[in-house]
């Protein structure tokens, strides 16, 4: 009788490392933590525990203290995981000594973004992207990939060993491999500004989706628009669902057409290596003619993903452009069929005066966001 084999790669069970110290509160230390279980959920690994570390002593070894270095060093020994993932970034250093410590991979908060940007890459342009911040990434760390066999075993006096020799090779290609992708980007980065300039000759005007990721932008693209048959945006309940921008015509009176872009999702600690990457599309969101801002409503984080988007924004020097702020998702708010808690909508109308409550899903707001985008065309100071 045969025997079937599961050859299916089973999920990495990971222990998850928050980190709390005295610049950070214990409540923006627990919605990171939070968000990091999401990114690694996303990324399909399996959570075994969550831990989190407040950090008093500093030390240049592991980044906290010995004891409670070797504390989570045991805690991964008993739960049998597969990597420890940490809620910071860290050195090639600190995770040469956690994986020597531990015996098993150490994950940063910045690994984890650019695997999950590498798998929800489908476009040449995303690739090329995710690529770059992968190879950045990479290039400081080959020394850690190659630390047994850069001893030099066998080398003669004046000579270089076989790891050297294999290490200094592989950071040549490297950096290679950088300069290739970089010029390829410029390529890109040329393309969309031929494409930016006949739009303005044409006199199109263009609006950009921005906010945190999972926000619900696509959704909103998808139901703001009319996408051609079999080729919506990709919605899904996830982190990073949408890292290509896409251009889409906005449904309108007007007689001239308005073009809206989606645009990759923002998060807090986004790794400086993805942001200069993904320079090109980011260009989309700074020439942009309005930017519409989305909100999770029904996220109790909704102020600190405002705050992070903002600061994004600013980086781009495009905090000053026409915003509409959009309270996306009020049907998750629907504590009855009477509609959104008025408590709750009221409140974050308080906080953002002049926002507009819609729903993707069910349609509503959505008129009123579409005449407050055809006004705010008309005149920028309204």
């Amino acid at each position: 009788m045969k025997r079937l084999i599961d050859n299916q790669e089973k999920p990495k069970r990971a222990l998850l490392v928050g980190i709390r110290n005295e610049k950070i509160s214990a409540g923006e230390s627990d919605s990171l933590s939070a968000e990091l279980a999401g990114l690694a959920d996303t990324l399909g690994f399996e959570i075994a525990e969550r831990e989190m570390v407040r950090v008093r002593e500093h030390t240049s070894q592991f980044g906290m203290g010995t004891g409670k270095a070797r504390e989570i060093a045991e805690k991964a020994a008993e739960l049998g995981v597969d990597c420890v993932v940490f809620d910071q970034d860290i050195s090639p250093s600190l995770q040469r000594n956690w994986e020597k410590l531990t015996g098993i991979a150490a994950v940063d908060r910045q690994e984890l973004i650019i695997r999950i940007f590498s798998q929800r890459a489908r476009t040449r342009e995303a690739e090329l992207q995710v690529a770059l911040a992968e190879q950045t990434y990479s290039l400081p760390r080959l020394s850690h990939k190659y630390i047994d066999l850069s001893r030099q075993r066998g080398g003669r006096y004046g000579t270089k060993g076989s790891g050297e020799t294999r290490l200094e090779t592989d950071r040549r290609l490297a950096l290679q491999r950088i300069q290739q992708l970089r010029e390829k980007l410029a390529e890109v980065r040329k393309q969309r500004t031929t494409q930016r300039s006949k739009r303005r000759k044409a006199g199109i005007p263009s609006c950009a989706l921005v906010g945190y990721t999972n926000s619900g932008k696509s959704s909103l693209l998808n139901a703001l628009t009319l996408p051609p048959p079999g080729e919506g945006v990709l919605v899904e309940d996830k982190l990073f669902a949408t890292l290509d921008p896409t251009v889409r015509r906005m449904k309108t009176s007007r007689t001239k057409p308005i073009l809206l872009i989606d645009t990759v999702g923002f998060i807090r600690r986004l790794p400086h290596d993805l942001v200069d990457a993904f320079h090109a599309t980011l260009e989309e969101v700074a020439l942009a003619d309005i930017l519409i801002h989305v909100l999770d409503a029904s996220d109790p984080a909704a102020d600190r993903y405002y705050e992070t988007t903002m600061a994004v924004l600013r980086d781009l020097e495009a905090e000053r452009h026409p915003m509409l702020v959009v309270l996306n998702k009020i049907d998750k708010l629907d504590a009855s069929n009477a509609g959104p808690d008025p408590d709750v909508l009221g409140e974050l109308q308080s906080r953002y005066p002049g926002s507009i409550p819609v729903s993707a899903r069910d349609r509503r707001g959505l008129a009123e966001l579409s005449r407050r985008i055809e006004a705010l065309l008309s005149d920028p100071g309204c």
